[in-house]
């Protein structure tokens, strides 16, 4: 059977995250449901990562297996047909070799989270990003973050329901940058590594935006980190800040690919 490659966006707010549940709507349904209107007896799909409910992607990667060759375009432009009027799109579509995983092939991954700091309710990115009230320290943030970065025990950053075999990951970048907005300030968290534990990166933006805040120091993030209790972790941000921004492969399925 042909295996495809597929790049993926979508808007996770009408979601209850990636994996197909039973009693409630996933992306990974909404694609599955998809191709079987072009192939019935499609298998099911793998992708990178398992987003959250209300988390988004900007470049979440599956691959699928069909039961004809396709031709890549034509794939993707039919799945897309059949996703409207859901927000969800194959922005790529790659032939791949037989054993290509999405999941297990990866060798990083990466997330961005927006924090948007203004009095007056954001309009054109209601349920896009974490909005405060209160503007933030950006210098301060980055120094929490880098202590951070590296190979550590994460329990601290890890939700008791993560089913990660070991608490042990390591941090290649947590990068933070501040953006004009209207009105406010736009913070935005970089992040990269192999593979996260379950609200990892929530847990970091949490932590960190008390840095930010001046109710925290850069210190005290040591402090939690080495503390290896979920007690000591910061407040755990809201969800629709996070994107799955991209999936590392080596090599690149989509290099040369052309968009749909």
């Amino acid at each position: 059977m042909p295996r495809y490659a597929l790049q993926i966006e979508y808007n996770g707010a009408p979601f209850h995250g990636w994996q197909r549940q039973k009693a409630h709507p996933s992306v990974q349904q909404a694609l599955e449901e998809a191709l079987r209107r072009l192939e019935p007896d499609v298998p099911s799909i793998a992708a990178a990562g398992r987003t959250d409910a209300g988390v988004h992607a900007l470049g979440q990667v599956a691959h699928c297996d069909m039961g004809k060759a396709w031709q890549p375009a034509r794939l993707a432009g039919a799945i897309n047909a059949h996703l409207r009027p859901l927000p969800v799109a194959v922005v790529q579509c790659a032939p791949v070799a037989d054993d290509f995983h999405a999941r297990f092939d990866a060798h990083e991954r990466r997330y961005l989270f927006r924090l948007v700091a203004r009095r007056a309710p954001v309009t054109h990115d209601a349920g896009l990003v974490w909005q405060i009230g209160h503007a933030l320290d950006a210098r301060a943030m980055q120094a929490g973050a880098d202590r951070l970065l590296g190979q550590h025990d994460f329990t601290t950053f890890r939700s008791t329901m993560c089913q990660a075999d070991s608490p042990v990951k390591t941090l290649d970048a947590l990068e933070v940058s501040e953006h004009p907005y209207p009105g406010g300030r736009e913070y935005r968290f970089a992040v990269r590594a192999r593979s996260f534990l379950h609200n990892q990166v929530r847990s970091f933006v949490g932590t960190l935006e008390r840095v930010g805040a001046g109710a925290w120091t850069p210190d005290d993030v040591t402090a939690a980190l080495d503390a290896r209790t979920r007690a000591a972790c910061g407040p755990v941000c809201p969800p629709q800040g996070l994107y799955l921004a991209g999936v590392g492969y080596d090599p690149d399925p989509f290099a040369g690919a052309a968009g749909v």
